[in-house]
């Protein structure tokens, strides 16, 4: 089995998360981010946080 990042489509061999990668649930679907994708996108994926977290 391998883990896929939902945005750049990268790969890695296994079946759990490597702790680098971050994870979001949007629409009631969990997508998942390589630390690349992470970094590049943070403030974008930290602006979608709800007020209450803020």
């Amino acid at each position: 089995m391998s883990i896929t990042c939902d945005f750049c489509g990268r790969t890695v061999a296994g079946d759990t998360v490597p702790l680098t990668w971050s994870t979001a649930t949007e629409r009631g679907r969990r997508r998942l981010f390589c630390e690349e994708c992470s970094r590049e996108h943070l403030r974008a994926m930290e602006a979608k946080l709800d007020s209450d977290w803020w």
